[in-house]
């Protein structure tokens, strides 16, 4: 099983091509619906962070969701059932890293399904898609 991994942020320059990247992916344009986001760690001389699931082996999101709608995925994190979604925001609540974001429009979740196309797009390779078996720790 794959899973998305940050290599380093502290190449990141915030340029933003994993999230058109991702979203994209979804057959669209802007970020509204991206499961990625480089922010700032507080200034120019901070640098900036990657905010994406991290796929947890034991997501809290999934612990939380009243209704089921994350389903686990093998090899850690989830997978979303928005027929089952009722848009409570648990899931978001319960996320320690604040990797997932909303879909203001569905009034849904948008989490990482770990397809790598971000890191396919990122110039800098912050980013990198990876074997499961062969990464233990996140």
């Amino acid at each position: 099983m794959k899973r998305l991994k940050v290599l380093d942020a502290e190449r990141c320059v915030g340029c933003q091509l994993c999230m058109f990247a991702c979203q994209r992916r979804m057959g669209l344009g802007g970020f509204a619906q991206a499961a990625i986001f480089p922010r700032s760690r507080g200034g120019l001389s901070r640098g900036l962070t990657v905010i994406v699931c991290r796929a947890c082996k034991e997501p809290p999101c999934a612990e939380v969701c009243p209704t089921q709608a994350l389903r686990r995925r093998k090899g850690g994190g989830v997978i979303l059932l928005p027929q089952k979604c009722i848009g409570c925001g648990f899931c978001r609540d319960a996320c320690p890293l604040q990797a997932i974001f909303w879909d203001e429009g569905e009034n849904k979740p948008v989490i990482c399904i770990h397809c790598g196309t971000c890191a396919d797009y990122c110039p800098h390779n912050v980013l990198a898609l990876v074997d499961e078996e062969a990464e233990d720790d996140f």
